[in-house]
C-alpha cells in the first residue's frame, strides 16, 4: 500500500465533502431567503425551518474546513514504530482477512478506496482508534461489536 496515494485520496474526499456541503448550504440559503417562504401568518413556519436548515448547512461547511485544516499537518507526519495520528494501519483477523485504517484527527467514518482496498478513517475518540493508539506490529487488539469479540493483529504501519 502506498501511503502517498492514500493521502491524495483522503485529500480529494475531504475536498469533495466540502464541495457537497457548500452546494447544500447555498441551496438551503436560497430556499430560506426566497420570497415564497416569507411567513404569511404566525403559523407559517416554512421560512423559519428553512433558515434553521441553512444555519446547519453553514455549520457543516465550517466543519469541513476545520477537518481539512486538522488533516494538513498530519499528512506530513513521518511513520513511526507505534501507531499515532497519521498512521496508515493494516489489521488482520484470524482468517487472514486484512482491513486498512487511517488514524485521523477528524472525519471518522470517511472511507476511500485505493487499489481495491477500502481504507476507513478512525479517530482516537472511537473505540477502534483508542485501541490502535501506541500499538506496534504484531500487537493484538480486541474490538467488541454487538457482544461479539473480534480479534485483530497489527501487521503493517505506514
Amino acid at each position: 500500500m502506498n501511503k502517498a496515494h492514500v493521502i491524495e485520496h483522503l485529500r480529494f474526499a475531504l475536498e469533495a465533502q466540502l464541495t457537497t456541503a457548500k452546494v447544500a448550504a447555498k441551496t438551503a440559503h436560497d430556499t430560506a431567503t426566497h420570497e415564497e417562504n416569507i411567513a404569511e401568518n404566525k403559523y407559517d413556519t416554512l421560512g423559519l425551518e428553512a433558515a434553521y436548515l441553512a444555519q446547519g448547512q453553514a455549520q457543516r461547511v465550517n466543519d469541513c474546513y476545520k477537518n481539512i485544516e486538522l488533516f494538513e499537518p498530519v499528512f506530513n507526519e513521518k511513520p513511526t514504530d507505534k501507531i499515532a495520528i497519521g498512521s496508515l494501519v493494516c489489521l488482520e483477523d484470524d482468517n487472514a482477512a486484512q482491513k486498512w485504517f487511517y488514524l485521523g484527527p477528524a472525519a471518522g467514518g470517511l472511507t476511500v478506496n485505493v487499489k481495491q482496498h477500502a481504507i476507513a478513517v478512525v479517530t482516537p475518540g472511537a473505540p477502534m482508534g483508542k485501541q490502535l493508539l501506541n500499538k506496534q506490529i504484531d500487537d493484538e487488539i480486541t474490538l467488541t461489536i454487538a457482544d461479539v469479540a473480534h480479534e485483530y493483529m497489527v501487521v503493517e504501519i505506514l
